[in-house]
């Protein structure tokens, strides 16, 4: 699986390495990606996200439904996984 958020999109960038020799290189730049659980009380099920932390406060900001509505239309989000207890 691609280290990308299911919610804002948010990717991995690349940018050049600070040093001070005449060799070039290029480094990447992670995002703090992580797995984690929600309860959708719409659907009431379990759902499984890989979300960044910036990923994580929008949820808290506008809600896990409202989140994942707007995740749906720009394109970000195309899988939900469900869990099964």
């Amino acid at each position: 699986m691609s280290k990308i958020c299911q919610i804002t999109g948010k990717k991995a960038m690349v940018g050049n390495n600070v040093s001070h020799s005449k060799r070039r290189t290029k480094r990447r730049f992670n995002i703090n990606l992580f797995n984690k659980k929600f309860y959708w009380v719409e659907q009431d099920a379990w759902i499984s996200l890989t979300i960044c932390a910036n990923g994580l406060r929008t949820i808290n900001k506008n809600g896990l439904n409202a989140a994942i509505k707007e995740a749906v239309e720009k394109g970000y989000l195309t899988e939900i996984k469900y869990l099964e207890f």
